[in-house]
């Protein structure tokens, strides 16, 4: 399944700057999602982190994995919930054991890959983590859940 940047703006909230998933490259409903987002020097956030050596942080590369996640949530949903996301939106509940193992750079792709390890009603625990060039550059388990807004 391919979702590219105009539908996912249908599913989530988050517009740019925030909005940290180019492209869903891989979903396989109430199981896992992959997707990606490509690491500009255009990105606001070099302006200070840091001018003169730009290193994407890694709170971003948490919260592109749990606006991935929010996607996989969204549409593991019946089609009938599905047209009501306009009424719903993510909250991270929890981020527990992240660990950044790489700096992520102007001009990486930086993939993220989630499974779900949980899911109970409204509430999603993945299993999150973030590649370039298939070396792994950051890892968390992620705890969220879809509310009415």
């Amino acid at each position: 399944m391919l979702i590219d940047v105009v539908e996912i703006q249908k599913i989530l909230p988050h517009r740019f700057p925030f909005l940290l998933v180019d492209r869903i490259t891989a979903l396989t409903p109430g199981e896992s999602i992959e997707g990606f987002k490509n690491i500009t020097i255009g990105e606001q956030i070099f302006q200070g982190h840091f001018p003169d050596h730009p290193i994407y942080p890694g709170v971003m590369i948490i919260e592109g994995m749990a606006q991935a996640g929010g996607v996989l949530a969204f549409k593991s949903m019946d089609e009938e919930k599905q047209e009501e996301t306009q009424e719903k939106v993510v909250y991270f509940m929890s981020i527990d054991n992240a660990k950044f193992r790489s700096p992520v750079k102007p001009g990486d792709q930086l993939v993220y890959k989630l499974n779900v390890l949980k899911h109970r009603g409204n509430i999603w625990v993945l299993d999150a983590k973030a590649y370039v060039d298939d070396k792994l550059v950051a890892e968390a388990e992620l705890k969220a859940m879809i509310v009415d807004k």
